[in-house]
């Protein structure tokens, strides 16, 4: 019965700790006018500019169901375009706008501010990450 304990799963420090960095996240973001799934989309486009929904979706590790809407938002708060594609009309095509680059600028002091209030250092940071997907990876090679 011991691997029934809560102070024993993984999954609690896990979710408790995601919970907790998205609220460290929360006042930065709500100065910029945007949700923390709203901030994931941002960086990958700011990092790509144009995405097909497919591809988000993978590197979000979201659904088409779930972006939609989130993405239909951001559209009509002018932070990119959603396009089909001309090759395959089935392809829903991402763009970041004009707006949305220029709130690149805004966002750059974030990643230092979240180092600085969780009290760690790139070294541990970087580890904590790759760690995480490392255990990401084999999960959806297990699947």
């Amino acid at each position: 019965m011991e691997s029934l304990k809560l102070e024993n799963q993984l999954c609690f420090p896990v979710y408790a700790l995601s919970r907790q960095i998205t609220a460290l996240y929360r006042p930065h973001l709500e100065a910029l006018e945007l949700t923390y799934p709203q901030y994931l989309v941002m960086l990958a486009l700011w990092e790509h500019e144009t995405l097909s929904v497919k591809q988000l979706g993978k590197l979000l590790w979201l659904d088409s169901g779930t972006l939609t809407p989130l993405l239909k938002r951001m559209e009509e708060n002018g932070l990119l375009s959603r396009n089909r594609s001309e090759a395959d009309e089935r392809v829903v095509n991402i763009r970041i706008s004009a707006q949305g680059t220029a709130l690149k600028q805004q966002a750059l002091s974030i990643p230092e501010a979240i180092k600085n209030a969780l009290e760690t250092d790139d070294a541990q940071l970087f580890q904590l990450r790759d760690q995480l997907k490392q255990i990401l990876s084999v999960t959806t090679t297990n699947k």
